[in-house]
């Protein structure tokens, strides 16, 4: 089953329609409960944005990473173009890149600053 039809079932039973047949369902439903209402918009929200997800991930995202692949980034990297930059151009997310990058020992771990999260650091180049 898609994502869209799964959503389209579940909004239709939190609305107490019947997903099948378009008649209301029973009161004694147990998709009429206030909590299960919550439960089930919950739902559609989360499957909601995985489909919007999945919509907008790089078509490479998740794909091997070839040695030829890996040897062009890392000189992409030793050219001075961005993370952003990279991922573009591989159709890769950024966190992907830095990750390969991380990986090949290519770039350091973003320093944690004290008492600060780590989130908006940014990766020190290695090599």
């Amino acid at each position: 089953m898609e994502i869209p039809d799964a959503i389209k079932i579940i909004r239709s039973l939190a609305d107490g329609i019947h997903p099948f047949t378009s008649s209301e369902l029973p009161q004694d439903s147990p998709c009429r409960d206030a909590q299960c209402i919550i439960a089930l918009n919950r739902a559609v929200g989360a499957l909601t944005a995985q489909h919007e997800y999945e919509k907008n991930r790089p078509t490479s995202a998740g794909k091997y990473w070839s040695k030829q692949e890996e040897a062009i980034i890392c000189e992409a990297l030793r050219n001075g173009i961005t993370l952003e930059e990279i991922a573009r151009k591989h159709d890769r997310t950024v966190v992907s890149i830095a990750a390969r990058l991380l990986k090949l020992g290519k770039i350091a771990a973003p320093a944690k600053p004290a008492n600060k999260p780590s989130a908006t650091t940014t990766p020190t180049k290695v090599a």
